[in-house]
């Protein structure tokens, strides 16, 4: 009996210990400590050209996949980039599924207050896309109140078709490229989305009937990178950025895949 009790009561502890662990590893204030021993910084993103997408041999690239690798390089890290459920990006980052959101993401005094973010480091606006033949009937924002509108699940860009056409017709896609493909084969009218996007992908491939509707500007946002509230990544990651951006490689990434006039680091 002595020995099972014994048994039983350094299992508990165990049990203790293995529990005291997993807590430490969930302080946002040492999530640093967890990524430099880890060795890796895990990335939540989604399928989002020329931020995050994929070339035609398989390999991920775009601006904020090579930004994101020179900064961990500059960090003696490696960046592990996994794709996520763009509706419940906060829930994959609190859950410690991921480290932090570095998507083309705009930041929001809303999303302020659920996350901390890096320093800004791009603009981006939010502009409609829609078929090309439809050139003469959608020029301003009024002219939408009638249309089918689609947009990402929880972007920008839905929030601006909630702000701007509330009584619209109105379906969500699952992504920025979804959306888009959406207007492409008649399923929706339009859709408001990231002029990063828009302008690398309308009009060409599968887009090529796509065209940004002139001189209609919904917004004008700032992009961050999210993490966890009180992330000791925050800082770490702020300081590459600033080296990054003095030492030149972030005009050199800027140039490769995005319109410069959208850029914001100075």
């Amino acid at each position: 009996m002595k020995k099972l009790f014994a048994l039983i009561m350094a299992m508990l502890m165990v049990a203790v210990l293995f529990s005291g662990c997993s807590e430490e590893t969930k302080d946002p204030s040492k999530d640093w400590d967890y990524v430099e021993k880890a060795g890796k910084l895990v990335i939540g993103i989604t399928d989002y050209p020329p931020v995050n997408y994929y070339a035609d041999d398989g390999t991920l690239i775009g601006f904020d996949t090579e930004f994101a690798q020179a900064v961990c390089d500059y960090l003696g890290i490696e960046p592990e980039f996994v794709e996520i459920d763009w509706d419940n990006k906060e829930i994959e980052l609190n859950g410690y599924s991921i480290d932090c959101i570095w998507n083309g993401m705009t930041y929001t005094e809303e999303r302020d207050e659920n996350m901390d973010f890096s320093e800004k480091y791009l603009y981006n606006n939010i502009v409609a896309v829609i078929r090309t033949e439809d050139a003469d009937k959608y020029k301003t924002v009024e002219d939408f109140a009638n249309a089918t509108l689609t947009a990402e699940g929880g972007s920008t860009g839905e929030a601006r078709i909630s702000e701007y056409c509330p009584n619209c017709n109105y379906v969500a896609s699952d992504s920025l490229a979804s959306a888009m493909m959406e207007v492409a084969s008649f399923s929706a009218d339009a859709t408001f989305t990231d002029s990063l996007i828009a302008y690398s992908q309308a009009g060409n491939g599968v887009y090529a009937d796509l065209m940004v509707v002139p001189d209609l500007v919904l917004s004008q946002e700032e992009l961050a990178i999210g993490f966890r509230s009180g992330s000791s990544l925050v800082d770490k990651i702020n300081e590459a950025i600033d080296v990054m951006v003095a030492n030149g490689t972030y005009a050199d990434i800027a140039a490769k895949y995005a319109q410069t006039d959208n850029m914001i680091l100075a």
